[in-house]
């Protein structure tokens, strides 16, 4: 057996990407995962009810498909079987909209691996050219421009990031929770005396493209998941009008000072209203989440 099909059983990392109708992104996600300078990997797309090209792309590419039903699907679960279907030692998760900035994304991705305490890496976030203004500060300030290896706490975004197999063989990723299923797995890593990384020079360009209903059902997904994960943590009505009141203020400053205040106002305001309302509203949901609400959560109209 040569070293490439050895390669072939034995990928060093497996990407795993969840996907439903990224038909419009994917085939340049493939494109330059397939560029990377790390040549030893597998990518595995979970499927769930694509209704576009999306399967088709990915098989062009190379990748295995593997399926979960629309009535299945939690963002835990789609981890889980794919990670399951794996062979590599790394887990590498990217999102079907997430584009490396470069060849050696993966391999900047990977390197903090080197520490046998280093248990999950995750990689910068930047916006693209339709992108909205404060979600550009967003990006900015939680993915700064210098590695953290390690980091303190347990936060992670799995939009971009690796793991190790092995642990994933160990603890899964929570299939109940309605999102954040990253930072309960990285809580539970912490717990276990292991380390998270951020690796600033594996990046991204995460192409969010959503609507005002979108960015409020996100946010409130997450603070549902959130309070599972960090139940002492608490988010009042008190919170919701200073931090929305306080980071519009700041991002028209900003704003002003590029320029561009005309132009992003109406923005900034509809983002932060959002992204605030929704964490107050998910942070304070007491009911259980019916099927019908994951439909909006996991499969919102555009």
């Amino acid at each position: 057996m040569n070293q490439t099909e050895l390669e072939i059983l034995n990928p060093r990392a497996s990407i795993v990407i969840r996907a439903f109708n990224e038909a419009r992104h994917l085939k340049e996600v493939l494109r330059r995962i397939n560029a990377q300078s790390e040549r030893n990997l597998e990518i595995i797309v979970v499927d769930s009810g694509s209704t576009d090209e999306t399967r088709e792309i990915a098989e062009a590419a190379g990748a295995r498909i593997l399926h979960i039903a629309k009535e299945d699907f939690t963002f835990g679960r789609s981890l889980n079987i794919g990670c399951a279907a794996a062979r590599g030692e790394f887990l590498v998760f990217i999102s079907g909209h997430c584009y490396p900035m470069g060849s050696r994304w993966l391999e900047e991705l990977l390197a903090p691996f080197s520490n046998p305490q280093i248990g999950l890496s995750y990689g910068r976030q930047r916006g693209g050219p339709r992108t909205k203004f404060s979600e550009h500060r967003h990006f900015q300030k939680t993915f700064r421009n210098r590695d953290a290896i390690p980091q303190d706490g347990f936060f992670c975004n799995n939009a971009n990031c690796g793991i190790r197999r092995s642990l994933w063989e160990r603890h899964h990723f929570d299939e109940s929770l309605t999102g954040l299923e990253d930072l309960g797995w990285a809580k539970w890593l912490d717990s276990a005396g292991l380390r998270v990384a951020y690796a600033s020079r594996a990046g991204v360009f995460h192409l969010h493209d959503e609507t005002w209903s979108q960015v409020f059902r996100r946010y409130e997904r997450e603070a549902i998941a959130l309070k599972h994960i960090t139940p002492d943590l608490h988010f009042s009505f008190a919170d919701f009008l200073r931090l929305f009141s306080y980071s519009a203020w700041l991002d028209a400053c900003a704003a002003m000072r590029a320029g561009s205040f005309l132009r992003n106002a109406p923005s900034i305001v509809a983002f932060r209203f959002m992204q605030y309302w929704g964490t107050w509203r998910g942070s304070n949901y007491r009911r259980a989440v019916t099927h019908s609400l994951k439909e909006k959560f996991y499969y919102p109209h555009k």
